[in-house]
């Protein structure tokens, strides 16, 4: 098991460096690293990994090799050079949320937390950061229950600069439309559709944005703090027909499908990802259920997007650290 967690911690390390992509529908050569690879909504599309020039003494140059993306995720998929490794986003590693939100705690368990429909919880909570999630959703009368899924989240940090990222409500998909909506202290940011685009603001330098592929993906990372990779996609038809999830011809459901690394968190975070990372968090999930999930929802609603009211709360407390723009210059 200890294995097996230390290899989804390094895969998730080098994802969460990558500020490139291949996006044509053609085989795509990619340098050494992790590249977000969306092979133009095709199938069996390959990417390409060359020889990067390097190698360590006594070891022969990896040879170049090519991948395709996965039948779990045939439209985008993730390839970690050299070796040509495939990954889908969702991919089980800590720090993930995905999907009728599934999570993949610090400690590596998974589980579902439902939430509820057009409003905010609070899913990191610490003394100088906080993240809420904002989710949308549809009921289901067979189940009794609302489907879920985290449509924006909202970043507090440095005490009072405010970060948004969301995934703009759409009747129907187009994956040349770029879906994502970015917003900083209130004012929206403007990101060039460019692969490797960067938008950084003069008032927290620390925080940056960088596109992975010219619409709908992009990297998030507070220096010193977290990385984040996050997709802005849509229920498709097929999985709305399997899960019953109710897509509408007006409304695809566009939601994020998120992957953190975290860097400093203390060890009295909280929230409903956070507390997964504290050295004394004891999990109640039944872990041999198909979908355990995580109650409790009570503790973790907040009253809006940027708001610091959740049961769990632990941003700005005082007594704790002393909270300032310095630590993010």
């Amino acid at each position: 098991m200890a294995t097996m967690r230390w290899s989804a911690a390094a895969v998730v390390s080098a994802l969460l460096v990558v500020l490139a992509a291949a996006t044509s529908a053609s085989a795509q050569p990619t340098p050494g690293g992790m590249t977000v690879f969306v092979p133009g909504g095709k199938r069996n599309t390959e990417s390409t990994c060359k020889d990067d020039g390097k190698t360590k003494k006594g070891k022969p140059k990896p040879k170049p090799c090519t991948a395709r993306c996965t039948d779990r995720c045939p439209t985008k998929c993730l390839v970690l050079c050299p070796g040509c490794m495939t990954f889908c986003l969702c991919d089980f590693y800590p720090g993930v949320a995905c999907g009728d939100p599934r999570f993949t705690g610090g400690d590596g368990n998974n589980f579902y937390f439902h939430g509820k429909k057009d409003q905010e919880f609070c899913i990191v909570s610490d003394s100088d950061l906080h993240i809420n999630a904002h989710f949308i959703g549809n009921h289901n009368p067979t189940s009794g229950r609302d489907f879920t899924w985290i449509q924006a989240i909202g970043v507090l940090f440095a005490g009072h600069h405010r970060f948004s990222l969301g995934a703009v409500h759409s009747a129907k998909w187009n994956p040349a439309v770029d879906h994502l909506d970015i917003s900083f202290d209130d004012e929206r940011v403007a990101l060039p559709r460019a692969v490797g685009a960067r938008w950084s603001p003069a008032a927290a330098p620390a925080l940056s944005v960088t596109r992975t592929s010219p619409a709908n993906d992009v990297v998030v990372e507070l220096r010193g703090v977290f990385r984040l990779v996050a997709s802005a996609v849509p229920i498709t038809a097929q999985e709305s027909s399997v899960h019953n999830y109710g897509v509408t011809a007006d409304d695809c459901l566009a939601h994020l499908d998120l992957g953190f690394k975290f860097q400093a968190l203390s060890d009295d975070v909280h929230g409903v990802l956070g507390q997964t990372y504290r050295s004394d968090y004891v999990s109640k999930l039944n872990v041999a259920a198909k979908m355990p999930v995580m109650g409790g929802a009570e503790d973790y609603v907040s009253s809006g997007l940027f708001a610091t009211d959740c049961a769990v709360a632990r941003f700005g407390r005082s007594g704790i650290s002393m909270v300032t723009d310095a630590k993010y210059v």
